[in-house]
């Protein structure tokens, strides 16, 4: 019997299996009690072609998610994770933090369901959110003039408004601070947004070149899009102070710029929600109109809820009506509607004033201890290189510190000390208690005079 097997198509063996080829064959087949031979036309097929995906490249691994996969697989013991922003207690484990544990129990005693939310998101959840944005009783939220989504944390909020930038602002570029966020890139690139650079740390300092930034942003074209990090900068640990902060908004709103707030933080560089929320609130009181993405996964440990917003503050009511309803179509098509869970949590510890309380002062309590953290390391450092400047471990604020170290000397971190980091020197103080704080102070000074 002769059967021929055709490139890309399946045929149904008398014997029941399905089989997919991607060749032709011609040739006799046994016949065996009036049956074909699976396993022989099987064999017969075993040199089918490679796939039609074999020219996709291998992308490289995270520079951020991928240092806590090599950490996983180093097996010493004196291993130390610094790379991912996720705050650790004293004794390095992962924070629950108890107002959540609260706030979960009382849905569950509410038997809330599982229903779908609407595209915007949960109603509670984005009146809590503009709260802790502007502040209570704020003018653009009694008069209506802001366009608010719940989206997934900090990373899906900020896509949704690269996605709208593409489409409604067709040519505008957009200006991230060198360094930023690694993958602030990645969602602008893929959301089609042409990005540059504007000045932001300088390494003689160790501080924000301010000069540098200004004269970058004043440079920009006019109508162009700067992303600012609303507090607790990311990587560098270095705000500007209310002053430049005014200084920023006066050229933003010379240059009719539109600012880009990326808030992560709020709570975490300071201590305090209001005073991290400095920034966004003084450019709105300015009167610029400007874009905020909001994360809830530091502040209130949610890293797993994917819990966030992008908020649009404009001039007027039918502006905001209008970009809701854009923004509302652009997260239809990429997520359908947001998760439940964490933003339920969120409206219950901000909507309970004894929980909103007990928030702030967790959040203190997180934000302290990362202070105390960064005292320790500092002292250990100028004990063991007392010719160097330290002070900048102490000066920076939040969850990183920006150490200055090279690719040669973050390479001697991980490979002779185990200590992981991201490859431009940054390590999270958040994943450091003070029982390590000497022997990574040990392995900063021996990268630093031998590497």
């Amino acid at each position: 019997m002769n059967m021929a097997f055709v490139s890309q198509a399946a045929c149904t063996l008398p014997c029941g299996h399905r089989l997919q080829s991607a060749r032709v064959f011609s040739r006799p087949v046994a016949k065996r009690s009036g049956r074909v031979s699976c396993a022989r036309v099987s064999a017969a097929v075993s040199t089918a072609t490679a796939s039609r995906l074999d020219a996709v490249e291998q992308a490289p691994a995270d520079p951020i998610l991928g240092v806590s996969e090599a950490f996983k697989a180093d097996t010493s013991p004196d291993k130390l994770n610094l790379g991912v922003g996720a705050y650790r207690t004293e004794d390095l484990k992962p924070y629950v933090l108890d107002v959540v544990k609260k706030a979960e129990k009382r849905m569950i005693e509410a038997e809330e369901n599982k229903e779908y939310l609407p595209i915007e998101g949960l109603a509670d959840f984005r009146k809590a959110t503009l709260q802790l944005l502007l502040g209570s009783g704020h003018p653009a939220v009694k008069e209506n003039r802001i366009a608010c989504v719940q989206s997934l944390s900090g990373t899906g909020s900020l896509r949704v408004g690269a996605d709208f930038i593409a489409k409604f602002l067709k040519g505008t570029k957009v200006y991230l601070s060198n360094p930023t966020w690694g993958n602030h890139k990645n969602i602008f690139t893929d959301a089609g947004v042409e990005w540059k650079w504007y000045r932001y740390f300088d390494p003689e300092t160790v501080g924000l070149d301010f000069e540098g930034m200004c004269s970058d942003i004043e440079a920009a074209p006019e109508g162009s899009i700067i992303v600012l990090h609303g507090c607790a900068h990311n990587p560098t640990g270095i705000d500007p102070t209310q002053e430049q902060w005014g200084q920023i908004a006066d050229i933003c709103k010379s240059r009719n710029l539109l600012p880009f707030f990326d808030v992560a933080y709020q709570g975490f560089a300071s201590g305090s929600l209001d005073d991290d929320a400095f920034a966004p609130r003084f450019f709105v009181d300015q009167g610029l109109e400007v874009m905020v993405s909001q994360s809830y996964s530091k502040n209130l440990g949610l890293y797993g809820e994917r819990v966030g917003a992008l908020s649009f503050v404009l001039s007027d009511e039918g502006a905001a009506k209008r970009v809701l309803s854009q923004l509302k179509r652009i997260a239809r098509a990429i997520y359908s509607n947001p998760p439940v869970h964490g933003a339920r949590i969120v409206a219950e510890v901000v909507g309970n004033e004894d929980m909103f309380t007990e928030w702030k002062q967790e959040m203190e309590g997180m934000a302290g201890r990362i202070k105390t953290v960064r005292k320790v390391l500092r002292d250990h450092l100028e004990k063991i290189n007392p010719d160097k400047d330290w002070s900048f471990i102490t000066s920076q604020i939040g969850m990183f510190s920006f150490t200055g170290l090279t690719p040669p000397q973050v390479e001697n971190m991980t490979n002779k000390h185990h200590v992981y980091m991201t490859k431009d020197g940054r390590i999270s103080l958040a994943g450091l208690n003070k029982a390590k704080s000497e022997y990574l102070a040990k392995a900063i000074d021996d990268s630093v005079r031998n590497c």
